[in-house]
């Protein structure tokens, strides 16, 4: 029965190279191994046997083989299937940048409102939807919420934490339909890998308690946004993060100028007491005078107020004024560098220094093309890609015409289509963003 393996076995023997041989055995030519003969290893024909019927078992009912990238399989030896937490404190940024810095909030606040307010166009091919139901369900995503709120949040949370959740409740019927649209907190939720290195189901935790999203589902249940991070396969980096230390030089100047106010506009100094040699004030004195110049001298209240100095006492200045540290000078640049982080002109933040831009209506419309626009269609362009299976293959486009910060470039366009005496119809049309015209093909 085993004739033919036995003649395996003795096979005419193989070579490595120019004159190193192999002992007698089989190539696996799927895996690239010689397998020694078991003959040689004093194997009898009932082990031969047995040993070759499990390696048959197995190539039969090996599983199917399916297409996966072969790096992703590096990512999930490198995370496993744990889940994994945001690598940095979502917490600490939002409180020192949001809630404790003007430029940050206000840049912030800037970019979330241009771009939940910029309006989608729904495309299908070529045709544009003037109603569909994607477009009813951004503008009312769920009962708490409008469009301008859920879209503002989505934005804000992709600048602070470079991430940004979005789960959608969803009916399971023969079409999945989407009811609503939720933005979840970034600093709650962690990805869990699957087998292949990408995210296999995300973690929602509130108060120790955990909820998991399988993303097995068409469409899954969540979508996550994230900024591009240079070392992270899969959180992205926050706006904050390079702009981390301007932040801290801002704070502190803000700081440094609460409490200069705290301290009567006075830079501190020391009270030297030069009554004579060897003589020194005693401890009762120390504190009085200490408890005296607190209470009397020290805040606003007390600005102005004159000191007298008696019994040999003398004040000397000890630090540098804000003037010798260029104090303004250096948090207006450090207020730039934020204003840089997040791709706004430091003109539209009242941020003085800065003659970059002729005027503000340049301003705002660099500001416009370089990070609103970008940014609302790659959320667009996500969510369209993410609902498909619900609503079908479609694409959102933001429509420049309803912008007005951008009238300046469509008035431009308008005027050098007009003056083109080479272009068709159509070709006009299209340059301007409609559909083409029957019988179009014509110079007017």
């Amino acid at each position: 029965m085993f004739g033919w393996l036995r003649g395996a076995w003795e096979a005419p023997m193989s070579f490595r190279g120019a004159s190193e041989a192999r002992e007698p055995g089989i190539h696996n030519h799927d895996s690239g191994l010689w397998i020694p003969a078991l003959a040689s290893l004093g194997r009898n024909d009932d082990e031969l046997a047995g040993f070759f019927m499990r390696n048959i078992l197995k190539t039969f009912f090996r599983p199917v083989e399916t297409k996966s990238s072969r790096v992703a399989q590096l990512i999930q030896l490198e995370s496993g299937t744990r889940a994994r937490w945001t690598p940095r404190d979502y917490a600490a940024l939002s409180r020192e940048g949001y809630v404790a810095n003007a430029i940050v909030h206000r840049a912030i606040r800037l970019v979330a409102e241009n771009v939940a307010a910029a309006p989608y166009l729904v495309y299908e091919g070529d045709a544009v939807r003037d109603t569909h139901p994607l477009l009813s369900l951004l503008a009312r995503p769920n009962p708490r919420q409008e469009r301008s709120a859920f879209l503002e949040s989505v934005c804000a949370h992709l600048l602070l934490a470079g991430n940004a959740y979005v789960e959608a409740v969803t009916l399971r019927r023969e079409r999945p339909e989407v009811r609503e649209l939720y933005a979840l907190r970034p600093d709650r939720m962690r990805v869990v890998p699957g087998p292949d290195g990408w995210p296999r189901s995300y973690e929602y935790t509130v108060a120790g308690r955990t909820l998991r999203f399988d993303q097995s589902a068409a469409p899954p249940p969540i979508l996550h946004l994230t900024q591009f991070h240079p070392l992270d396969d899969h959180y992205g980096l926050s706006a904050i993060e390079p702009a981390a230390v301007a932040i801290d030089v801002h704070n502190a100047s803000a700081r440094w100028n609460k409490a200069l106010l705290d301290n009567a506009a006075r830079p501190c100094g020391a009270l030297v007491y030069a009554a004579g040699a060897g003589t020194a004030l005693t401890d009762n004195q120390l504190e009085r005078l200490k408890r005296e110049l607190e209470d009397q001298f020290q805040g606003a209240r007390n600005a102005g107020r004159p000191l007298v100095l008696e019994g040999g006492l003398d004040w000397k200045a000890m630090s540098l004024t804000p003037r010798d540290m260029d104090f303004l000078e250096a948090k207006h640049t450090a207020a730039r560098e934020i204003a840089l982080a997040f791709g706004v002109p430091p003109m539209l933040l009242g941020i003085p220094g800065d003659n970059t831009y002729s005027n503000y209506q340049e301003a705002n419309r660099v500001f416009f093309r370089g990070t609103v626009l970008p940014l609302a269609s790659r959320i667009g362009q996500a969510l369209a890609q993410w609902l498909a299976p619900a609503f079908g293959e479609l694409r959102l486009d933001i429509d420049t015409d309803q912008i007005p910060a951008l009238a300046a470039d469509r008035a431009a366009l308008w005027d050098q289509v007009t003056r083109a005496p080479f272009l068709t119809v159509n070709e006009k049309r299209q340059m301007t963003g409609f559909a083409p015209l029957e019988g179009g093909d014509r110079i007017a």
